[in-house]
């Protein structure tokens, strides 16, 4: 259960309401994080937004699934774990490519990079070196793939940090946390 309402799309607000038919529409159900996010429709609205925005970026969305299963690992977060492995194996990842980059690692060099530096930012509250860009960099990412790769790690924190903290249930296939 739940430490927060999960809120029932059609027994809401109209606002919340608009943004949870969206979300409907996306995946076809409203996983449960987005209906404990609703209790906040500015929380709902501005992490639907990030959701479409960082879609909508140059990050391949295989990358972006992959910083995610790593985030949710480092911060015992089950239900992104879940989640994020999912989407990752629908963006044509395998289930071994979705659990080494649970642990930070691929066997793409770029890949591993990124997942690298994504799991420091966590690590490190976000003190970072001119090193660890150049790293990133030398990959072949350039400043708007950096960016974005930071994007995509404080959208991460959130969700994961509103799973664990209201111990969202967990509503897609398992996976154990490394």
């Amino acid at each position: 259960m739940s430490r927060i309402a999960l809120i029932d799309a059609a027994a809401t607000t109209p606002d919340r309401q608009a943004l949870l038919g969206q979300v409907h529409a996306a995946f076809g159900a409203i996983p449960a994080m987005f209906r404990a996010v609703a209790n906040s429709p500015a929380a709902l609205a501005s992490m639907w937004g990030s959701f479409g925005a960082l879609g909508g970026g140059r990050l391949s969305p295989l990358l972006g699934e992959q910083i995610a299963v790593a985030i949710a690992n480092r911060n015992a977060c089950e239900y992104c774990l879940a989640a994020h492995t999912a989407l990752g194996r629908k963006a044509g990842a395998s289930g071994e490519q979705m659990a080494a980059a649970q642990v930070g690692q691929s066997s793409d060099p770029a890949t591993a990079v990124a997942l690298t530096f994504a799991l420091k930012v966590v690590e490190n509250r976000a003190q970072i070196s001119d090193a660890d860009v150049q790293a990133l960099r030398d990959a072949g990412f350039d400043d708007e793939l950096i960016v974005e790769i930071l994007a995509h790690v404080a959208l991460n924190l959130f969700t994961n940090y509103v799973n664990v903290a209201f111990d969202v249930p967990v509503d897609f296939p398992k996976i154990a946390l490394r």
